[in-house]
Formats: structure tokens, C-alpha cells, sequence
């Protein structure tokens, strides 16, 4: 395991983040698990000559917090934290839960709360990613939780994710400049295009993204990656959107949701389970119930629902579509301290047309 972990350490820090020598890299888990990942990242910084900072938290400490927090201590900002958003150069986060579902009795009104206030931050973050001086990637290390999740033994669990970032390969980052490559043609594709034409079950809805950006993500904001995304223009999505796969938000799941929107905006939001939850999520702030980011998933390694949300929204043949805060470097406006992608599978008659042309059918571009 120990090459393991240092190939994926290594293509974490000189491919998706690319540290370079003096530059603060704050590196963040949720708990001891991830410690082979950690260590071997740690070490990587200092390899290329960077100043590692390691931020490692406890299972439970959030579940405390959401029970136990007053009005007052909800809307609190650690200065701490917020230095590290302001100062870092890199960012890499690393999930390793002990219990993926210890916040899904949470007070959902506390939580809206809670992700409100950290709003600030997450702007910051997407504000200085979109200028250049920030760099940040979100991975996971595989623990029994996330295996139980998935369906699968813990040793089934790894050899997925390894094959699903490439890993098996001798030169794992050879294969996601490859995947960018082919991605990028795609994205120069839409950036031709103004409007966008979802059909699928239950599903008839459009919008613009004229004067925005459709970008390629091939491993170096999330890892594993593969997936071509842009931020609508925020008053143009109209119509019926549903998402069958399970959606899964801080531990919380909502199923067969069904989304109406009209100018941009989420005007009703159903589901057969999860329903108050959605909507207290949805009506967490102004911004919460528009459109931030639509995008269409290529990674054909992942093939199956985890309810892991790195990987299901890569899922090859799916669609997501977040509810929330936008991309700035894609021209995106809308702000919120919500981002929930909720993903569709496209595999069963899903089109997609830009600009009135048939694009994508059945879970595969045509183009």
C-alpha cells in the first residue's frame, strides 16, 4: 500500500495543486484514517519545497457543534481558518470518514444556518481560484464508511477508487492530461454554443449560457475528476428537471427529486424522501434556489452510485445539476453558501441538444 499511497500523494501535489517551492499548502482531513494519505502528501511538500500545514479533525466535533451552537456561535468564523483562506497558495482536502451519515439527524435549519455563514469563505476561495492565487483539490481516502456506502468490502472499495483516478497505471497523470485533452475539445465545443436543451424522464428543461464558460475538469480541482461544467446564465433555466439517482448533502439523502424552475429560479422542489430537508437546504439564502453550475459527467470508471458525491457527479452517462453558488472563472454570479450537484442518469433516452443540435444521446456525446 505504501507506493500506493505515495503515487496518489505524489500526483495530488505535482499534477492537481503542482506546489512549487515556497508556497503555503494547507493540507485537510476529517479524521485520523486518511494518516498513510497524509503523510505521504506532508512529505511530497516538502519534496517540492513548499511549507505543509496539516489540519486533521475528529470524528463527531461537527455533529456537537450543530446540536449544541447558540444563534451566535453558529454565524462565528474561526479568524484561524479564515487566514488559512486568505494566506494559503495551495489547499488539498482529504475525506476520510469514520460515519458518513453522523450528521443526518442534524437540525437541517442549523446546518442552512451554519453553511450561510461560512459563505464568505467559500467565495474567497472560488474568487481567488478564478484570479490564479489559490489552487485547491478535494480527494478521499477509502475507510469502511464510505465502502458501506458504496455497497462494497473495503478492499472492493479502494480498487475502485484507485481504478476510478487512474491509479492502477504506471503514469496516472499522462492519463488525465489525455482526458483533458479530449474534454477540452468538448468544452471549445459548447463555448460556440448559447443554449442548452435538457430531455430525459421527467425532464424538459433549457438554459442559456451565452457569455459564460464551459470548462474541463480533468483531476485538478477533484480527484478522481472527468467532467465538462459551466454556470448558467442565473435567470435562464425554465422547465422540469428530475433526478433519479439518490442525493446525498452533509449526510442527508433526498430521493427522486423533482425540480421546477422558472427564470433561473427553483419555484418547486419534490421528492419521495428528504422533501423539508431539500427545501430548508433550498431556502438557506437569496441565492440558493438558482442555478449555479451545470455539467455533464465523463468518467466511464465510475458506474455506479456510492453516494459519495466526488464520485457519483463524474459518473460517465450522468448529468448533474447544482442548486446554489456558481463559478466565478466560468463567469457565474450567483452567490450562496449552498452548492448541492444533484445528479441525473442520462442513460436511459437522455439528449441533449446545444444551440437545437443533438449533441449527446443515451449517456454519449455525438460530437
Amino acid at each position: 500500500m505504501t507506493n500506493l499511497w505515495e503515487k496518489y500523494a505524489k500526483v495530488l501535489v505535482e499534477y492537481s495543486v503542482n506546489v512549487q517551492k515556497g508556497e503555503l499548502t494547507v493540507i485537510r482531513t476529517d479524521s485520523h484514517l486518511s494518516q498513510p494519505l497524509i503523510k505521504e502528501i506532508y512529505k511530497q511538500v516538502l519534496l517540492r519545497g513548499g511549507y505543509p500545514v496539516v489540519r486533521t479533525g475528529m470524528e463527531g466535533l461537527n455533529e456537537v457543534f450543530i446540536k449544541n451552537a447558540s444563534d451566535e456561535q453558529l454565524v462565528y468564523i474561526d479568524p484561524m481558518l479564515e487566514l488559512e483562506y486568505e494566506k494559503a497558495q495551495n489547499l488539498i482536502s482529504i475525506g476520510a470518514p469514520v460515519n458518513v451519515k453522523s450528521m443526518a439527524g442534524s437540525d437541517s435549519g442549523k446546518l442552512a444556518r451554519r453553511s450561510a455563514a461560512l459563505k464568505k469563505l467559500s467565495e474567497k476561495m472560488l474568487k481567488r481560484s478564478a484570479e490564479g492565487s489559490l489552487k485547491w483539490v478535494i480527494a478521499d481516502f477509502p475507510t469502511n464508511a464510505l465502502a458501506q456506502e458504496a455497497g462494497m468490502s473495503l478492499d472492493e472499495y479502494t480498487e475502485f477508487l484507485v481504478n476510478a483516478c487512474w491509479l492502477h497505471l504506471d503514469d496516472p497523470v499522462l492519463k488525465w492530461k489525455e482526458i483533458g485533452e479530449k474534454q477540452e475539445k468538448i468544452a471549445d465545443y459548447l463555448n460556440t454554443k448559447s443554449q442548452i436543451h435538457i430531455i430525459g424522464e421527467k425532464t424538459d428543461i433549457t438554459f442559456n449560457t451565452a457569455g459564460r464558460i464551459w470548462k474541463s475538469c480533468a483531476g485538478e480541482y477533484n480527484f478522481p475528476d472527468g467532467e465538462v461544467y459551466t454556470s448558467p446564465v442565473e435567470n435562464s433555466a425554465n422547465g422540469q428537471i428530475y433526478f433519479d439517482f439518490p442525493q446525498i448533502y452533509r449526510g442527508n439523502e433526498a430521493q427522486k427529486v423533482l425540480l421546477t424552475l422558472e427564470n433561473g429560479k427553483i419555484v418547486d422542489a419534490k421528492a419521495e424522501k428528504g422533501e423539508d430537508f431539500l427545501n430548508n437546504m433550498l431556502n438557506m439564502d437569496e441565492g440558493s434556489r438558482f442555478v449555479g453550475e451545470i455539467a455533464i459527467g465523463t468518467n466511464d470508471m465510475v458506474q455506479k452510485v456510492t453516494g459519495n458525491i466526488l464520485f457519483d457527479e463524474k459518473i460517465g452517462g450522468s448529468i448533474h445539476m447544482a442548486a446554489g453558488a456558481s463559478y466565478p472563472d466560468t463567469g457565474g454570479k450567483n452567490v450562496s453558501g449552498l452548492h448541492w450537484d444533484l445528479i441525473k442518469n442520462m442513460k436511459n433516452d437522455g439528449k441533449i441538444y446545444a444551440d437545437d443540435v443533438l449533441i449527446y444521446e443515451n449517456g454519449k456525446f455525438l460530437i
